[in-house]
């Protein structure tokens, strides 16, 4: 076992009962998985978000033993991270960059997104000045709308990368705005617009970049068309399918737990309102429990009056408001102990609290769940026997 962010005291005990379990060997079959699936593409595994809430540097270190040839990332701040870490492999920043952020990337050996004419030029004025050469993906626009140069326009930056010398470019990309829907034809329409701005390297005569990228989860499982050479495995990655209308093509299960402990108990009496604003009150005696963990740590507010917990393999409901760093858990007539395990997200015997019924709970989706875990929350990281 592996902790992480995880203060303990000198005989080994942790001392926050609230914590995220991570299953490195669930990582590895879900990774292998998504591999095989997409053949003779590579996987580049995205990291964002603090690796969707699984922990940056510890999930980036594992997936690079396993062979991951790239990395993705939102942020310059997180490239840098993973360098400072001793994480070696390309690293592609997915978002948008700022000029004078452009010296930070070649400084560290981070792949950037080119998603304009003005944006390639600075990088290879930045990478002429420094003396050094940078790597570059180019961002097509096929439907998203968000960054990216726009595919009926695409040959301007497409011709302009033949002429920067100090610029390698190794990639070329664009993202579905819908490829984790029932129905896929805008996918298809994107996969098709994408495919028209490829065509411009053999009508000039050139070779394409060797990276052409598409596929996210949603493509890696509905679009093998989309998969080219490298796919990008995001929320699929860590367990968790990206939508319910999904096809479940490839089969991955959820990498993470939280977890946490009963730290109080007592009887209530009838009529006798629980937590801020008085929202919610028992017309009998029930006994009431507490649990360290609130919307600080990302266990949304607005699951109040929805959320489940398992406690000693039998499912009981969050009452009352949830506070910052504790809620109550109504366990009505049954018995439960202070340092009881409590399982928020994940299972316990036959039972399980997935990310899907959190997400209907604070009516958001799974990603959000995920990436809002608060970094105060400790990651622990297992393996199975």
């Amino acid at each position: 076992m592996i902790l992480l962010n995880q203060p303990t005291l000198s005989n080994g005990d942790i001392i926050r009962p609230t914590y995220l379990e991570i299953n490195l060997s669930q990582l590895t079959r879900n990774y292998r998985a998504i591999q095989q699936a997409v053949a003779s593409a590579q996987v580049m595994p995205i990291l964002k978000a603090n690796a969707y809430g699984h922990g940056l540097v510890a999930v980036a270190e594992h997936l690079v033993s396993l062979g991951a040839p790239y990395l993705g990332v939102a942020f310059l701040e997180e490239g840098i991270m993973l360098r400072q870490a001793g994480v070696q492999v390309p690293i592609l920043v997915l978002g948008g960059i700022i000029g004078n952020q452009v010296p930070t990337f070649l400084k560290y050996n981070l792949t950037l997104t080119a998603s304009s004419v003005e944006k390639l030029h600075q990088i290879n004025e930045a990478a002429r000045h420094m003396g050094v050469r940078a790597r570059v993906h180019l961002k097509i626009d096929t439907g998203m709308e968000r960054i990216g140069v726009h595919y009926y326009s695409a040959e301007t930056l497409l011709a302009a990368a033949q002429q920067c010398p100090h610029c390698d470019v190794e990639g070329i990309y664009s993202h579905f705005a819908n490829a984790d829907a029932a129905r896929l034809h805008s996918a298809e329409v994107q996969l098709a617009r994408f495919n028209q701005v490829l065509a411009f390297y053999e009508n000039q005569g050139l070779p394409p970049p060797p990276l052409r990228h598409m596929a996210n989860s949603g493509g890696i499982l509905q679009l093998p068309a989309s998969h080219f050479d490298m796919v990008r495995a995001g929320i699929l990655l860590y367990g968790i399918y990206p939508s319910e209308s999904v096809a479940r093509t490839v089969t991955v299960w959820p990498c993470l737990a939280w977890k946490s402990r009963v730290i109080y108990f007592k009887v209530v009496q009838p009529e006798h309102p629980v937590s801020y604003g008085s929202t919610w009150q028992a017309d009998h005696m029930v006994r009431v429990v507490t649990v360290p963990v609130g919307y600080g740590d990302g266990y949304f507010r607005r699951m109040s009056g929805q959320a489940q917990v398992i406690i000693r393999n039998r499912r009981y409901p969050v009452v009352g408001s949830i506070c910052m760093d504790q809620m109550m858990v109504n366990i009505e007539w049954d018995s439960a102990y202070n340092n009881d395990e409590v399982i928020l997200l994940g299972s316990s015997g036959e039972l399980a609290i997935t990310c899907e019924e959190l997400a209907e709970w604070a009516g958001t989706i799974p990603y959000e769940i995920l990436t809002n875990i608060n970094t105060r929350v400790p990651r622990v990281y297992v393996h199975d026997p």
